[in-house]
């Protein structure tokens, strides 16, 4: 992937911070097993607004397209799983993802909007974080496999916001953007005692 598309795709307010990147270089075994958790909930996210959404027709063709290929990560991370002889098992999850959760409004067509835009917002910040374990992780094939995850992240990030520009208004949708970045940067300021992707 270019330097370009990166800075195009790099909404985020703050980086992650190299603590973080020492904690889950340190922790790879639970970094990975949440790695698993994660692509499956995403599968999920993309699922549920077809089913919420189903009469918009963009929507519904571009996020299966997600789901499927998200489920794809979700087999290889679980292949990688069972190399490792890690059992695959529930995890304590940060407050991360319950915290952008709280910040989608309730009524149309601001649900929508915010649920497209805060997926987007995991997508990136998914994209900078995998990004990080394939530049710093010791493990030469396993650093290759995140590296190649990488390019699928940016194209997710890219779809929901190419959604959310399609059902709202640019400007609109620029603005809460602007806020719902910020929010998310606020929720990884204290890292999470525990090593996970979104922490």
């Amino acid at each position: 992937m270019s330097i370009i598309t990166l800075s195009l795709i790099n909404i985020l307010k703050q980086p992650t911070s190299p603590t973080w990147v020492e904690q889950a270089i340190a922790n790879l075994d639970v970094i990975l097993l949440d790695h698993s958790h994660c692509e499956r909930k995403a599968a999920g996210v993309a699922l549920n607004l077809m089913f919420r959404y189903p009469a918009y027709t963009q929507l519904v063709r571009q996020l299966t397209a997600i789901a499927i290929e998200e489920l794809e990560h979700f087999e290889q991370v679980n292949r990688w799983l069972e190399r490792r002889g890690i059992p695959l098992a529930p995890l304590s999850s940060p407050p991360y993802g319950a915290g952008l959760k709280a910040l989608i409004r309730r009524s149309e067509p601001e649900r929508l909007l915010d649920s497209l835009l805060v997926s987007g917002l995991i997508e990136a910040r998914s994209h900078e974080r995998l990004g990080l374990l394939a530049m710093h992780c010791p493990e030469p094939e396993l650093a290759k496999f995140y590296g190649g995850l990488m390019a699928s992240e940016a194209r997710h990030y890219g779809v929901y916001w190419l959604l959310a520009d399609a059902y709202g208004e640019r400007e609109v949708v620029k603005q809460r953007l602007e806020e719902l970045a910020i929010a998310e940067s606020e929720l990884l300021a204290t890292l999470y005692p525990e090593p996970r992707i979104h922490s």
